[in-house]
């Protein structure tokens, strides 16, 4: 991009500085995307145009100014009567349009084919520019199968949610052309185990009243909560809506959290004070009817790291593509080549086997919905422990560049945490993996169809999934359950690297991550063909 700022000033002139970014279109600049995509069934149609309308300048700067101007919390008017909203800068509700309008929330949904792998793609894609507004989304994306638990509220709600169109303002969902759905199910004293929960739900008439605080809500400005309460028969789900016939439920917004990341979007602590909730499921079944939602927001927590590595690994490349250092280019440079090389290993393995999670969750058959019970599990675990080891690597490429403002680098490093606490913190999400694999057994037998899928192909991976059985012929202990989900993560992601990916993939992951070729440093490797992985970037 050619800039007509000034590089000849008084005291120097500015040299050996890469150019600003120009637009770049992040679907047809992205090998690695569009291949797992044409092997995942997804649609390359809209991904296109999302991806260039994402990489465009104007909208990266978008992304930039909805992180540099923070929410507000807004609770009372000039009158003293409360409002319990938050204002949000135009660019965060420009960037909401964008996504919403290219059906972020509703693909996944709308009867054709390849929904949720072109849903989990538009994650990615919108992870490298700004993650803060994909919270909403993928909340209200991730609702939509929790509402069948009552056909009523489907039938009013549904429409609203898969609107192609952002609708901001603060009213009854009658009255907005679309609507988005939040989440407020963590307590201070139970945390993860949230049937420790205290929020108290009383009968009124058909429906419900609900008391008690939520120390985490997502999205606090959306149309409606799924939430948890304690009734009578147990703990239960429920929809909050915003708004009743013409006033304000009885949602007070408590404060907003001061986050490390993800700053452009809010996230709240929030009361119920005898806020009118409509019932969803049966009573006392209020996990079993909110897991559904759990289930599909761990899907973009699994894809999102992918794309932040993208964005990292993609600025660190623009970078030593044009900065030199004693006397020759950073690319030409053997140490720079491995460092970047090693670290697109990660990447490309995260993006790959997301993306087969996703094509699992368009499945219809017992097998395709196993395999997603699992395989988003050991995806979100696996990603979301290699995404802050790969950023803050990417940025130490930059050297000081990558810790100032001017780039993305800090978004991205804040942001890279985000993914492994929530929806379940690693030590849950391998709880979760060794209860899936005792109480399920089509889980267990669909994974290791997976894994036996790929064998034949590469000696050295055969060897690793030899060793692996013989270390754990059962369940693991709990004590091992990380060490467990670790090498049957990196061993899922070879399976599908050997069938997807190019050889120099492949073999440079297997040798490694599961032959032990490598030290525990990224960089520390060699033999990998640096020429055919740097080649991914480009």
């Amino acid at each position: 991009m050619t800039s007509d700022a000034r590089h000849s000033l008084p005291t120097h002139d500015v040299l050996n500085q890469p150019p600003v970014r120009a637009d770049s279109n992040l679907w047809s600049s992205d090998p690695v995307l569009r291949n797992a995509v044409h092997f995942t069934g997804g649609r390359e149609a809209p991904l296109a145009a999302y991806g260039e309308t994402l990489g465009r300048v104007e909208t990266r700067e978008l992304g930039r100014e909805a992180n540099r101007h923070l929410p507000e919390l807004r609770l009372f008017d000039q009158g003293g009567r409360r409002l319990d909203e938050v204002r949000f800068h135009p660019a965060y509700h420009e960037m909401m349009q964008i996504s919403q309008s290219a059906g972020y929330a509703a693909l996944a949904w709308d009867g054709q084919s390849g929904g949720h792998t072109t849903h989990a793609a538009m994650m990615y894609l919108a992870s490298q520019v700004e993650p803060g507004h994909c919270c909403p989304l993928t909340m209200t994306y991730a609702a939509i199968p929790a509402l069948a638990a009552n056909e009523q509220i489907a039938s009013e709600w549904r429409p609203k949610l898969m609107a192609r169109n952002y609708d901001p303002k603060t009213k009854p969902i009658e009255q907005k052309s679309s609507a988005t759905l939040g989440m407020a199910m963590t307590e201070k004293q139970g945390g993860s185990d949230v049937r420790a929960n205290t929020t108290v739900a009383s009968q009124d008439g058909e429906h419900w009243r609900l008391r008690g605080h939520k120390w985490f809500c997502s999205a606090p400005m959306s149309d409606g909560f799924l939430t948890l309460a304690q009734a009578p028969g147990g703990l239960t789900c429920f929809l909050v809506p915003r708004w009743l016939d013409g006033e304000r439920n009885a949602i007070h917004l408590m404060r907003l959290k001061n986050k490390l990341g993800n700053r452009s979007n809010a996230s709240s602590e929030i009361e119920y004070h005898d806020a009118l909730a409509y019932q969803l499921g049966d009573e006392g079944a209020g996990v079993r009817t909110i897991i559904e939602m759990v289930h599909h927001t761990r899907l973009d927590t699994a894809v999102a790291p992918a794309g932040l590595m993208r964005a990292a690994l993609s600025e660190a490349h623009h970078w030593v593509a044009h900065r030199s250092a004693f006397q020759r280019r950073l690319i030409d440079q053997p140490l720079m080549r491995a460092v970047l090389a090693d670290l697109v290993l990660d990447w490309e393995g995260a993006l790959t086997l997301g993306m087969r999670v996703a094509q699992a969750f368009d499945g219809q058959s017992p097998e395709d919905k196993a395999f997603a019970r699992i395989g988003v599990a050991l995806a979100k675990f696996l990603n979301n422990k290699r995404c802050p080891v790969v950023v803050v690597e990417a940025m130490e490429v930059l050297g000081g560049m990558g810790y100032v403002e001017d780039t993305p680098m800090p978004m991205l490093y804040r942001e890279a945490p985000l993914n492994g606490i929530w929806e379940g913190s690693g030590n849950v999400i391998c709880l979760d993996i060794l209860r899936t694999l005792s109480r399920d057994p089509l889980a267990a037998e669909v994974l290791q169809a997976e894994l036996d899928s790929a064998a034949g192909s590469d000696r050295d991976y055969d060897a690793a999934l030899k060793a692996h059985r013989e270390r754990w012929p059962g369940i693991p202990p709990e004590g091992e359950a990380r060490w467990f989900a670790e090498n049957t993560a990196q061993l899922l992601t070879a399976s599908q690297l050997l069938r997807r990916a190019p050889p120099a993939v492949a073999d440079g992951f297997i040798a490694t991550r599961l032959s032990g070729h490598s030290g525990r440093i990224p960089g520390s490797v060699s033999g990998l063909d640096t020429d055919a992985l740097l080649a991914r970037l480009d």
